[in-house]
């Protein structure tokens, strides 16, 4: 299927899906596969700068496809980031976890195109005043940090669509053509896949984490530290039952442990309700051509069943 629509033709892609810019997991393996198979791979901005730089030049030496950097707002705190990312000729970031207000101008300046990831309407309205040229829309059932105000993506995804006039890239709960079938008929133009490309072939990490998301089910994640209004999704483990409600930064000290080695105890395995909708471990082009293959042929299904053809009169 050809897509032709605001998003495709904004980031220069084939595919209007992102992999999500997961910290020690979406590598240059994972981002060069994600722009290879026609979509946007993020590099993950949230490592020291030399770090970026690195990631950068190893994901352009593998691919001349468009790909781009995520900044962590709250967690970038080296204002140099910026300037690298300029030196570098990156053309697209995604900004999160703090004020767009903050980077966005300047970004815009250096003739970037910037999204900015939003939990509710509200942030999503300030960021389209601060000048983005799109957003990513998350749902509170996605991995990772989290507002105190959880909203589905099913909720979530309409209202924003319905109040802005950008390009809308829609995450948390999408895994398959199913669901990305489900983000477009909500009003999103794409999509961003975090816990499935975690359980890809070119994700960083031990083969035991990928395991975990694979043997999932739907409700073996958690909201962590909710009511310490600092949550966020992770995988339940007796580490994650016994330390909830606690201060998470020595845990997170210890992420090495579980992402390169595999102990799913020694840290907090960050992974979104979808795992429970993860079967097998594959290769990032096989996930993006099993997405869209699936995303046309439901679509085609449904224009048959209920009489949709191109022409016809009600």
């Amino acid at each position: 299927m050809q897509f032709d629509n605001d998003v495709t033709k904004q980031l220069g892609v084939e595919v209007p899906l992102f992999s999500a810019p997961m910290g020690m997991v979406a590598g240059p393996a994972l981002v060069t596969a994600m722009a290879e198979a026609g979509g946007m791979g993020l590099v993950p901005g949230s490592l020291p700068v030399p770090q970026v730089r690195d990631d950068i030049r190893r994901v352009r030496e593998r691919t001349d496809r468009p790909f781009g950097v995520n900044i962590p707002l709250a967690f970038a705190k080296d204002p140099a980031v910026v300037d690298m990312i300029v030196e570098e000729g990156i053309g697209f970031v995604t900004t999160s976890a703090g004020s767009p207000a903050r980077l966005t101008p300047i970004l815009k300046d250096a003739g970037l195109v910037v999204y900015h990831v939003v939990p509710t309407l509200e942030a999503a309205l300030k960021a389209v005043d601060a000048g983005v040229d799109g957003l990513v829309v998350e749902g509170s059932e996605g991995a990772g940090f989290k507002s105190p105000h959880e909203v589905s993506t099913m909720v979530l995804l309409p209202l924003v669509v319905s109040r802005v006039d950008v390009p809308v890239v829609a995450a948390g709960g999408i895994v398959d053509g199913a669901s990305l079938l489900a983000a477009f008929a909500l009003g999103a133009q794409g999509a961003q896949m975090g816990t499935r490309m975690l359980a890809s072939l070119e994700s960083g990490v031990h083969a035991d984490v990928k395991r975990a998301v694979v043997t999932a089910r739907e409700v073996d994640t958690m909201m962590y530290n909710r009511s310490i209004g600092r949550p966020m999704r992770v995988l339940r483990t007796e580490t994650t039952t016994r330390t909830d409600g606690t201060d998470p930064r020595p845990l997170l000290a210890e992420i090495r442990r579980t992402y390169d080695d595999g102990d799913l105890e020694a840290s907090l395995a960050q992974m979104g309700q979808v795992a429970g909708r993860v079967d097998d471990v594959l290769a990032v082009e096989e996930i993006v051509r099993a997405t869209i293959a699936d995303f046309t042929a439901r679509l085609s299904a449904l224009a048959g069943s209920y009489g949709v053809v191109a022409g016809a009169r009600g």
